[in-house]
């Protein structure tokens, strides 16, 4: 279990990458003569690692954690409170947590074979592509699809398995956006409500001078305590996920 998480990063993102580019990329894994040597191949090999944060905060279940966490904390009004750093950390591991049955078939049917010798990195990656097609299919919207399609000026798929990997990632991308922002409006609304109720009481009574934020500030965070809000918000987002 431990090894596979290890791998969770480069086997979900490197290798769908090489997919992408094997058709490409003839030399990828083979060593015939004429392809490129060995320390260029590690040198190309590093530079599309530099790439893997990015495609970790784009490509899985992280987009969307870490923007409805941030909804929250804005909601609630803390400011730092819980930190970037925690957040992080906290998209992260639940990242983590998602993704480990795609990780897991990924290492099975793509990694093991191509560490026994039994397939070559391109073939790997076009194995390793598939769980996160099916993935990305999940929550890739029919309408944001239909756009990259049109963008990309490419020919209408007649299945799913027929999306290409640069309609079909930007596609997930703008999907996982609008679904965060969608949890984000509705997580604000409560706390709007009690924004709102201050902001008129303070008036009413006079304390014009006084930021609003600093009274209902307190108020949020104890109605945040008081339903179990973490458990809350977390839960209702990975069941969403998973």
């Amino acid at each position: 279990m431990a090894r596979r998480l290890a791998f969770l990063g480069g086997l979900t993102l490197f290798l769908p990458l090489a997919a992408w580019a094997a058709p490409s990329t003839p030399w990828l894994g083979t060593g015939k003569a004429g392809s490129l040597s060995e320390p260029m191949q590690i040198v190309l090999l590093l530079t599309a690692l530099t790439l893997l944060p990015a495609a970790l905060v784009s490509v899985t279940p992280f987009l969307r954690t870490i923007v409805v966490l941030h909804f929250l904390r804005q909601a609630l009004g803390t400011q730092t409170a819980p930190s970037n750093q925690v957040l992080t950390g906290l998209a992260l591991f639940l990242t983590l947590l998602t993704m480990q049955p795609v990780a897991g078939q990924i290492y099975e049917k793509a990694w093991i074979p191509m560490e026994n010798g039994q397939m070559t990195a391109a073939q790997a990656a076009q194995e390793a592509a598939r769980p996160l097609r099916q993935f990305w299919i999940r929550f890739a919207k029919e309408k944001d699809i239909a756009l990259f399609v049109e963008v990309a000026h490419a020919r209408a798929p007649r299945s799913p398995a027929d999306l290409d990997l640069e309609v079909l990632i930007p596609a997930y991308i703008l999907s996982e956006l609008k679904a965060s922002f969608q949890i984000g409006a509705v997580l604000y609304l409560p706390f709007l409500v009690i924004d709102l109720v201050v902001a008129s009481v303070t008036v009413s009574v006079g304390m014009i001078q006084l930021p609003p934020v600093m009274i209902s500030a307190p108020f949020k965070i104890l109605l945040f305590v008081l339903v179990d809000g973490w458990n809350l918000v977390i839960g209702s987002l990975m069941k969403s996920i998973a």
